[in-house]
């Protein structure tokens, strides 16, 4: 889909009703804060961020907009990375650590969220993608880690700190990247708080121009999920919460059954659907954007 085509036809209204801004966090209040200020700011109902970060972690931290709120599940399990410093308790050689991190803390890990973590702290399997070491100082070291979501960076930094038997831990961690969403990127950029407060301020004066710059129209899920066309006819049934059928797709990647995928009638989206595939049923409702009645 043609995210920015989408954007350029919504009025700044539409956009605060099914948007994300990708908002860079400050060391210092929690993630619900972030959001919680987002959503007074701008006067709305409901806003909810794209994975917590602990209050000194920095970084990475979508926030999505009233009804776009409904799919903060479907990014939520999406990849992370983060760059961080971790300082080594005693002297350590860096190959050493180099060879402990290929053999215990790549792939699938097993991990036990910390004690402060808002989680049952039960043992469970984490993919690590990437862990690497860029520079280091004494004791302290930079790196990068790519991992699946729900991964605890601060307890990689302990655990791997135990098997070298010396003991670490984390100085400082940012995130660049969650999913789709990257400290990076010229088309949808990170916002920091101070840009934020400006563009609310214009906005209520008037001038969306800069606001508008910020919103990410959410049907940007679609990059994350196979987009499924149906015809307009049948559009009316689906807002309200009826399956749509094999004669009604115009367009279909190659789909599994159980499948999470996006649906639109042209470049309008319509929801988040499972694929079914039973006899002449496609596709069941999860959640579908109605349109407001006025």
């Amino acid at each position: 889909m043609n995210i920015e085509k989408i954007k350029q036809k919504k009025s700044t209204e539409e956009l605060l009703e099914f948007g994300i801004i990708n908002i860079d966090k400050s060391s210092g209040p929690t993630s619900f804060n972030i959001s919680d200020f987002v959503k007074k700011s701008l006067g709305l109902k409901k806003t909810a961020h794209f994975g917590t970060l602990d209050p000194k972690v920095t970084g990475v931290l979508p926030v999505a907009l009233s009804r776009g709120c409904k799919l903060t599940g479907y990014f939520l399990g999406e990849d992370k990375e983060y760059i961080g410093i971790m300082r080594m308790h005693g002297e350590v050689d860096l190959e050493k650590i180099k060879n402990i991190i290929e053999k215990k803390f790549m792939g699938v890990i097993k991990q036990t969220p910390p004690v402060k973590s808002r989680v049952k702290r039960q043992e469970r399997e984490r993919e690590i993608k990437n862990f690497e070491l860029l520079e280091h100082s004494n004791k302290d070291i930079l790196f990068r880690v790519s991992c699946q979501g729900g991964t605890y960076i601060r307890k990689i930094c302990d655990d791997l700190g135990k098997e070298l038997g010396i003991g670490a831990h984390m100085l400082e961690l940012r995130r660049v990247r969650a999913g789709i969403f990257k400290e990076e990127n010229k088309k949808y950029p990170i916002v920091n708080l101070y840009d934020f407060e400006k563009a609310v301020e214009e906005y209520k004066k008037g001038d969306d121009k800069l606001l508008r710059e910020m919103i990410i129209p959410a049907e940007i899920v679609s990059e994350v999920y196979k987009v499924v066309k149906v015809k307009k006819e049948v559009v009316k049934n689906l807002w309200q919460g009826k399956p749509f059928f094999v004669k009604d797709v115009v367009s279909k990647p190659g789909l599994k059954k159980n499948e999470i995928i996006c649906v639109f009638a042209e470049e309008k989206f319509i929801g988040m659907y499972k694929v079914i595939k039973n006899k002449e049923i496609f596709a069941k409702a999860e959640f579908v954007f109605q349109p407001i009645k006025n």
